[in-house]
């Protein structure tokens, strides 16, 4: 009898060893999960959902005014000048790029690991990534003066006579993002089959029936159509993983193709895929941590969850300082006058706060206060970071862009750039696009991949509800159920 006592605590000594926080709090269950995430679509849009909205979409408007305005008479409304052909057009495609790298992160790479906590978070950085793209599209298209001729950039065939220019870093911007967003669209799509099913059963209007009957591809949840999703959901993820490090990496090649001091450098292709994972996971965090509060999602999106994205952006933002090192050390090591002058500029020459301020404070400093795990639990804390993160990236990309063309090789051509309020609207308004498609999207779609989080739930695991002495740990002390 004692060898038997003795036996059973060991077991249960070592189930305690290998017990994890649940990835879902308070033991809730599959109905519980359903109504919560299908009740934020179901129910009448709250009052605050329409003030945003109406913000968000009203500046959304202003800006495509001010695109129109752009197109209508021309490039001079910028305050693009010579030296300065780039600036903040750039500057924002750049930015807004990087923003969607998080959501492909967190859906393929992470679901690839088999790193079930991505569940909770996946579709909104999914969504995200959308968003942003389509942000970022905008700006390729309106910089090239002739908006009319942006068909030019197509893959228009050799017999048409067109003859586009394959080696121009425009048509890689134009092949890399419509690639990166036809997978996006299609990654985030096959998700949503099975939820867009269980809406179809509980819709209670004709026109929703209707909508999500036709979107969820007659989705009945037989053996044969989860087989056959679960395979184009792994197809999907392992296509769309090395887009993760090519789409950046493309449009690094914009710069570091190019003969201009701080531009022409191989380490770009890394430094900005790191950069674009490290300000996605902050735009991620930014846009779950009100949603998280607003609709009492706090038992789906854990501190765990938040905990993890807050150690990945620490990771990223380390490796984002290493590589603001190593371009100061380059510069120096090369020998070469040129680079070392610009280095120089960049901290003390006229946009010097935004080097000070934005990527050394907000971009090195402010995410080491994750290093303290008080740090990463604290919401507000956390959500502090993130903004600094999100503001820090668009003065990085500024300070590359407009900061490296401002002294030219010719003292003679030295100018500051100077934003116009086309330059200042223009950038908010795709700022209330992303917004406004973001607060649509959690209104009509749902926001949680409510078929991924229940895997991740007791009740999924087909010992639920069984006595703990009744699991099977293998030698090693893994638990053989889960």
């Amino acid at each position: 009898m004692g060898g038997a006592a003795a036996s059973q605590e060991t077991i249960e000594s070592a189930e305690r060893q290998i017990e994890r926080a649940p990835l879902v709090l308070n033991r809730r269950n599959f109905s519980w999960l359903t109504e919560r995430i299908s009740g934020v679509i179901e129910q009448p849009a709250p009052r605050w959902w329409w003030v945003a909205f109406t913000i968000t979409s009203s500046v959304a408007t202003f800006g495509l005014f001010c695109i129109g305005y752009l197109i209508s008479t021309g490039i001079g409304t910028w305050g693009n000048q010579v030296p300065v052909g780039w600036a903040w057009d750039i500057t924002n495609f750049v930015f807004w790029i990087g923003i969607g790298h998080a959501g492909t992160l967190i859906s393929a790479i992470l679901f690839l690991l088999r790193q079930k906590w991505r569940t909770s978070i996946n579709r909104s950085a999914e969504a995200m990534t959308l968003f942003a793209v389509i942000c970022a599209a905008i700006f390729p298209g309106i910089h090239v003066g002739r908006f009319w001729m942006a068909w030019y950039l197509a893959p228009i065939p050799n017999n048409w006579a067109i003859w586009p220019n394959f080696r121009s870093p425009l048509m890689w911007d134009v092949f890399a993002v419509s690639t990166y967003f036809t997978v996006s669209v299609l990654f985030w799509y096959t998700g949503l089959v099975p939820d867009l099913a269980t809406l179809r059963d509980r819709a209670t209007t004709k026109i929703g029936k209707f909508l999500f009957g036709f979107f969820a591809l007659g989705w009945r949840g037989a053996n044969r159509h989860w087989r056959h999703y679960e395979m184009a959901y792994l197809l999907l993820a392992g296509l769309s993983t090395p887009l993760v490090l090519s789409v950046h990496s493309v449009v690094s090649f914009d710069f570091a193709t190019s003969v201009l001091p701080t531009w022409h450098s191989t380490i770009f292709p890394p430094y900005f895929v790191a950069g674009a994972i490290f300000g996605g996971f902050a735009m991620v965090l930014t846009l779950l941590i009100p949603a998280r509060a607003i609709f009492k999602l706090y038992d789906v999106i854990t501190p765990g969850h938040i905990d993890k994205m807050a150690k990945i952006i620490l990771l990223t933002g380390s490796f984002v300082g290493y590589a603001y090192a190593m371009e100061f050390f380059v510069a120096w090591y090369s020998g070469n006058s040129y680079e070392r002058f610009a280095f120089w500029n960049r901290i003390f020459g006229p946009y010097w706060w935004y080097w000070w301020f934005g990527m050394l404070f907000c971009n090195c400093l402010s995410p080491q206060l994750f290093w303290f795990r008080w740090c990463r639990r604290n919401v507000l804390v956390v959500f502090f970071v993130c903004m600094c993160v999100n503001a820090g990236m668009w003065f990085e990309r500024f300070i590359i862009i407009a900061g490296g063309l401002i002294r030219d090789f010719l003292p003679s051509s030295w100018r500051v750039f100077h934003p116009t309020w086309v330059d200042i609207w223009t950038y908010i308004g795709t700022l209330g696009i992303f917004t406004s498609l973001f607060l649509l999207f959690i209104r009509f779609l749902p926001m949680i991949a409510m078929s991924e989080v229940k895997t991740a739930i007791p009740e999924a695991d087909p010992h639920y509800g069984e006595p703990t002495g009744a699991r099977s740990i293998s030698p090693g002390g893994k638990d053989r159920t889960r």
